[in-house]
């Protein structure tokens, strides 16, 4: 048995982990775009590194883009065979792969435009709204904590992974020459503690792991709750400056995240009676799946639900989908807090909300979870004093906040935890993917000093083996 590790390695962003199983089976873990990457992308999305005809089985951790983003374009070039997932990450990536076409479809409508009055080749997107609905079909739904026998050599067991809404962690069991192993793909390792997920759950002894490593050299602050910090940058901003407070945010998770904080506010009697706005019509159709499944909530959220049947809505609360509603912000002078999708801030109406406020020092941009250093939220983050937003130059004179309280990946001592469930002797080969180079280096040493002693860190498309089973 080998793993080619074709995305998500030495970088944060574009999973795919292929499985090459004896005697000639091959088992895809996650099928993730890259984002974020600057110009190199476009290019990046377009390579697999192995064909998809070749591929037998796909199995999905969780709906974020950068785990399920080219299931559109394996199927399109070829890919007929099972895509296995949980109810809540089918449900999720519907939503987003429909959205993800979408995206490309209008955004090559009008550079092809420009490119055709220039007499330019025009180009094709990766995949499109039709592509995405053919994948659908695929979806096989497993429940968590359930051990299923998949063919005559796998079986696959998901367990909470405490990241998003349905993300898990999957463990293989696979036979192969008539022994078996046991496989552990982390997925992306949530928080224990999260204020609306459960925590990650403990597994079973593994012998091999593709863990993730992304904040695998940080601590997140634990001494102010979310709800303190974005009280302080609203009453900072809105109420003191009169400004603006313009929050990038992941339409899966954090969004939630911050309504979920918001709404606390106002239980609270704390919120500033102020307009708030959800500028994001995948925000709006994500926030409404996610209530659908109460029963992934933690037990605190549980409680909330007891008195508040709508943990994500509270006064002042504006959720947008219309386009003209949501250029009217841009000549709105009251101030008022914009939440608005990517959260790198490298897509959709967010990028237009910050191009017309960077500009006025009375406003703020929070950013509020992990961006690609090339993204354009990356830049703001790194401290940049000018940054180039759909080809003009702005110069930065807004505010620009960053809490990392909020993110939903786990810090070291997180993803520490996550693996105390484990015999660090038993562990044959530990691997390190999503995760910067700098950063996994770093978390090497310390699993080191836990005893992992096998521990890699693969480079994009390097295939290694596991030896002799």
């Amino acid at each position: 048995m080998k793993i080619a590790f074709h995305g998500a390695a030495q970088t944060v962003t574009g999973s795919k982990h292929l499985l090459h199983i004896h005697p000639d089976k091959k088992v895809l873990l996650d099928c993730g775009m890259f984002q974020g990457m600057g110009r190199d992308t476009l290019k990046l999305n377009q390579e697999f590194g192995f064909e998809p005809l070749e591929v037998d089985i796909v199995i999905i951790s969780h709906a974020h883009i950068d785990h399920v983003g080219l299931l559109p374009k394996l199927v399109k070039e070829g890919y007929r065979g099972p895509i296995y997932l949980t109810k809540a990450t089918a449900a999720l990536a519907e939503v987003l792969l429909r959205d993800s076409a979408h995206i490309q479809e209008m955004d090559l409508k009008f550079a092809n435009k420009v490119k055709a009055q220039k007499g330019i080749p025009t180009e094709s997107p990766l995949y499109t709204t039709e592509d995405a609905l053919k994948v659908f079909p695929l979806f096989k739904i497993l429940e968590m904590q359930e051990w299923n026998k998949i063919d005559d050599q796998i079986e696959l067991l998901y367990t909470d992974a405490g990241h998003i809404l349905g993300s898990t962690c999957v463990h293989l069991k696979i036979t192969e020459d008539g022994k078996t192993v046991h496989l552990t793909f982390s997925g992306d390792i949530g928080r224990y503690g999260d204020d609306i997920l459960k925590s990650p759950e403990t597994f079973p002894q593994a012998d091999f792991i593709i863990m993730e490593s992304t904040y695998g050299d940080k601590l997140h602050p634990l001494t102010v709750p979310p709800s303190q910090h974005l009280l302080t940058q609203i009453e900072t901003t809105c109420l003191h400056k009169k400004g603006k407070l313009i929050i990038p945010a992941f339409s899966v998770g954090r969004t939630q995240e911050l309504l979920y904080a918001l709404n606390q506010l106002e239980l609270e009697n704390r919120l500033p009676r102020l307009d708030y706005f959800v500028d994001s019509p995948m925000s709006v159709e994500v926030t409404e799946v996610v209530k659908k499944f109460p029963e992934l909530y933690n037990k605190k959220v549980r409680e909330v639900l007891e008195k508040d049947d709508d943990p994500f809505m509270f006064t002042g609360l504006t959720m947008i989908e219309d386009v003209e509603f949501s250029k009217g912000l841009n000549f709105r002078k009251e101030p008022c807090v914009i939440i608005s999708a990517s959260g790198m801030a490298e897509a959709g109406r967010v990028k237009h909300h910050i191009a017309n406020n960077i500009e006025n020092p009375n406003n703020t941009i929070l950013i509020v979870g992990y961006c690609e250093p090339e993204s354009l939220g990356g830049r703001l983050r790194a401290g940049a004093k000018e940054v180039s937003i759909f080809g003009q130059e702005y110069k930065v004179l807004a505010d620009v906040v960053v809490i990392e309280s909020l993110s939903a990946h786990g810090d070291y001592e997180d993803m520490s935890q996550w693996l105390a469930c484990q015999d660090p002797q038993k562990v044959r080969k530990l691997f390190l993917v999503h995760g910067e180079y700098e950063v996994q280096q770093k978390f090497k040493q310390r699993l080191h000093r836990k005893g992992f002693h096998d521990i890699e860190i693969p480079r994009q498309h390097e295939v290694i083996g596991l030896g002799k089973l």
